[in-house]
C-alpha cells in the first residue's frame, strides 16, 4: 500500500459516504422492505444485492439511468456490460416494434437467424452457429457439444474465471489464494451450495497466462485416463479487473489444445461485440474452435450465442447433440440482434469506444500519478478499469495478492454520489455505450479523482 493511504482513513470516508447515499435511497429502501416479503432477498438476482438495500431503477435514456428516487447517473454499469447501444437506442427499439406486431414467439426458424449468423461468422471467422437465451444457456450447451465431439468428460477452466451458473463451471471461482494448491494442481472449489459432489472432479482449474501449467496438467490427466474434453477460458479475464493474455500466451494454448485433442472454448460473453467487432477472438488474433456469447449481442433483451467449427459443430448437425431451447432464436431477440450488428456496434461505434476508452484511460492515469495511488489503468474497446493493485496482475493469485476491495467499495460510493453508476460492490470494468461522450468521462474521472485526494490528504 502506498505510504499515504491509510485504512483507517479509508473506514472513514466509506462509513461517511455510505450514509450520504443510503440518505438519498430512501423509495429503494422502502421497495426493498415490500419486495422481500415475496422476492428472494428483494432482487431477482443474488449479483442484484447491495448492503443495505439494493437500488430500485427507474428507467434509463442514452448513457443515464434513473433510479426510483430521482438520483440521476451515467451508467458505466450498462447492465453487467450487456447495454453498449445505450438504453432505449432507436435502432433496436424500430426493429423491436417492428417484429412486435407479426408475432413474439413461434418457436420457428425466420430470416434474422441466418442473417444474424452470417454477421457473426463475418466478425468472428467461425462458420456455424446456434442461438441460447443467455450466456449460462450458451457455455453450458458448448461444453456439452465439446464432450460429444471429444468423447471425453472431464473439463478444464481458468481458476478465477465465471463462466455461467450451471454445475460444471461453478468451480474454483474464488479462493484463499494462499491455499489454493500449487499452481500445476489448483483445487477444485465448488462456488456456493448444491454443486454436487460427484460432479466436482470432473472440472480442473489451471492459471491463466501459463501455458506450461496447462500442459503439465494435460499430461496428468491423459497419463489418469481423464484426458480433458475442452479447456474453456477468456482470452482476455474479465472477471478480476482486467487481466489480458500476456503476449504468445494465446498461441500457446491454441497449439496445446490442438495437438491434446482438446477443444479450445474463448467465452466471450463479456468481451464478445465489445472490446472490438470481432471480441478477443480478433482482437487477439488467435481463433478457437468455439466461441460463446451473451450480453451486447442483442440490445438488453436475453440472447447467447454458440460459434462453432464445421467439425465440432458437425456433432449438432448429425443429431448427436440436443441443442435445444423453447425460446432460442426468439423472433424480437434476434430482430434486435440484427439491428445492433447492422446498425448499431458499426466501425464508427467501435472508434467512438476507442476514443472514449483512452480518454478514461488516461485521465484515470494522471489521477493514479498525481496522488501517487495504487493501481493502473488498462482496457480495450468499451470496457475499461481502474485495478487498484500496486502491481501488474496475471492471474487469480496476483490478483488475490493486490486485491484491494476496500478501495473497489469507496470508489464505487464516490462514483455514485457524485452521479455515475458502476456494479455495486464489486470489481468490474467500466462499459461504454454509443450513448456516452466526452462530459460522461469527465464525470467518472472527476469522481475518481475526489476519492484519490480525500484518501491521500493529510
Amino acid at each position: 500500500m502506498t505510504a499515504s493511504i491509510s485504512e483507517a482513513r479509508i473506514k472513514e470516508l466509506t462509513a461517511k459516504e455510505g450514509e450520504k447515499l443510503n440518505a438519498k435511497l430512501g423509495k429503494s429502501r422502502e421497495m426493498y422492505n415490500e419486495a422481500r416479503k415475496h422476492l428472494c432477498n428483494g432482487v431477482a438476482s443474488s449479483y442484484q444485492l447491495r448492503d443495505p438495500w439494493p437500488i430500485y431503477v427507474d428507467h434509463g435514456s442514452g448513457s443515464k439511468l434513473w433510479d426510483v428516487d430521482g438520483n440521476e447517473y451515467y451508467d458505466f454499469h450498462n447492465g453487467y456490460g450487456a447495454m453498449v447501444q445505450g438504453h432505449g437506442n432507436p435502432e433496436i427499439g424500430k426493429a423491436i416494434a417492428e417484429r412486435f406486431p407479426k408475432g413474439t414467439h413461434f418457436a420457428l426458424p425466420d430470416e434474422d437467424d441466418f442473417v444474424v449468423a452470417d454477421e457473426l461468422t463475418q466478425r468472428f471467422g467461425l462458420p456455424k452457429w446456434r442461438f441460447t437465451n443467455s450466456g449460462s444457456e450458451a457455455t453450458m450447451d458448448a461444453i456439452r457439444i465439446a464432450r460429444a465431439y471429444t468423447h471425453r468428460d472431464h473439463i478444464m477452466k481458468i481458476f478465477g474465471s465465471y463462466h455461467g451458473h450451471h454445475d460444471a463451471v461453478m468451480i474454483s471461482i474464488v479462493g484463499d489464494y494462499e491455499n489454493i494448491g500449487d499452481k500445476n494442481h489448483l483445487k477444485k472449489i465448488p462456488y456456493g451450495a448444491g454443486i454436487p459432489k460427484s460432479l466436482i472432479p470432473l472440472t480442473v482449474p489451471v492459471p491463466f497466462n501459463d501455458a506450461d501449467a496447462l500442459e503439465a496438467r494435460i499430461w496428468e490427466m491423459e497419463t489418469d485416463d481423464e484426458a480433458p474434453a475442452c479447456l474453456i477460458m477468456e482470452a482476455c479475464l474479465m472477471n478480476m479487473s482486467i487481466v489480458p493474455p500476456e503476449p504468445g500466451y494465446l498461441e500457446k494454448v491454441r497449439e496445446i489444445t490442438k495437438r491434446h485433442g482438446i477443444v479450445l472454448i474463448f467465452d466471450e460473453v463479456k468481451t464478445g461485440l465489445t472490446i472490438g467487432p470481432g471480441g478477443a477472438t480478433k482482437l487477439f488474433g488467435v481463433t478457437p474452435d468455439m466461441v460463446t456469447m451473451a450480453k451486447a449481442i442483442s440490445g438488453g433483451l436475453p440472447m447467447g450465442a454458440i460459434g462453432g467449427t464445421d467439425e465440432v459443430m458437425s456433432v449438432v448437425e448429425s443429431g448427436e447433440v440436443y441443442q435445444v431451447g423453447t425460446y432460442s432464436g426468439n423472433p424480437l431477440c434476434v430482430a434486435a440482434a440484427r439491428a445492433n450488428l447492422e446498425k448499431v456496434l458499426t466501425p464508427e461505434a467501435y472508434k467512438l469506444f476507442d476514443h472514449l476508452n483512452n480518454r478514461l484511460m488516461e485521465g484515470c492515469t494522471e489521477v493514479i500519478k498525481k496522488y501517487d495511488f495504487p493501481g493502473y489503468s488498462i482496457g480495450f474497446g468499451a470496457k475499461g478499469c481502474v485495478t487498484f493493485s500496486p502491481h501488474k496482475i496475471v492471474d487469480y493469485v496476483t490478483f488475490k495478492q493486490g486485491q484491494r476491495t476496500d478501495l473497489n467499495q469507496l470508489c464505487w460510493l464516490y462514483a455514485a454520489n457524485r452521479g455515475v453508476f458502476m456494479t455495486p460492490g464489486r470489481e468490474e470494468e467500466w462499459t461504454l455505450s454509443v450513448a456516452h461522450d466526452d462530459a460522461a468521462c469527465d464525470a467518472y474521472i472527476n469522481a475518481f479523482a475526489e476519492m484519490a485526494h480525500d484518501v491521500t490528504a493529510e
